[in-house]
């Protein structure tokens, strides 16, 4: 069970360009910044990019870094959004990919979405991995030599996957607990941790005092 600050101090960055899905970043950013996690958007030129509702334009974000300005090894995870726009603009952009890989060399957490998984196929990524998409790419990522599963939330070593929409409650819950797991193995603390190895060192501080107090009473004794 995580609490609603298990994030805290773990930065994520979520890549995406014009035509992202709205819900695809808005839901799980609003989830991970809930859980204590500091969230920017990185894409692929300044300013703000436009998101969509499927067919229909959305709401625009504002752009916190691009591409050629974000270090990965300042993330503890990455993000990928779908949209049927937005994943096509990002895997044409060289800087994206390597911006992607460097988070999978360093062995980080990534959650990918819906048509997201087009990103990591370019990449070159995908081979030999498990993972879901929306329906329309499962040829794509069959393709690019991984295997596609039909489920809402499908996990692999370092990745998370889901679908689309209709998976969010889901994905949104899995991948709160994908990066706390993922910040907890590449060594960042979070405040759950911390408390973990706070009460634990205590537990353990007690249990010497105890112990040296009963040999000094016992040598006591035998006097």
């Amino acid at each position: 069970m995580f609490d609603s600050q298990e994030l805290d101090g773990v930065r994520i960055a979520v890549l995406a360009a014009d035509g992202f899905e709205q819900v695809e970043v808005t839901r799980p950013v609003k989830a991970l910044e809930k859980h204590g996690a500091e969230v920017e958007i990185v894409s692929l030129r300044p300013g703000s990019i436009q998101g969509m509702n499927l067919l229909y334009p959305g709401k625009k974000i504002d752009v916190d870094r691009t591409v050629f300005t974000a270090d990965p090894a300042a993330y503890d995870g990455l993000h990928i959004p779908g949209g049927f726009i937005n994943p096509d603009f990002v895997r044409q952009s060289d800087e994206a990919l390597e911006f992607v890989r460097a988070f999978e060399a360093a062995g980080k957490p990534i959650a990918t979405i819906c048509h997201g998984p087009w990103v990591l196929v370019s990449a070159g990524l995908v081979r030999g991995r498990r993972l879901t998409s929306w329906p329309g790419i499962k040829d794509d990522v069959r393709n690019a030599g991984g295997v596609w599963v039909d489920s809402p939330v499908v996990h692999d070593r370092n990745w998370v996957s889901s679908r689309g929409p209709q998976d969010l409650h889901a994905f949104d819950k899995a991948i709160v607990e994908h990066f706390a797991q993922g910040a907890a193995h590449t060594g960042r603390t979070t405040p759950a941790a911390a408390r973990d190895g706070s009460w634990q060192r205590l537990l353990a501080g007690s249990v010497a005092a105890a112990t040296v107090g009963l040999v000094a009473r016992q040598a006591w004794r035998a006097r």
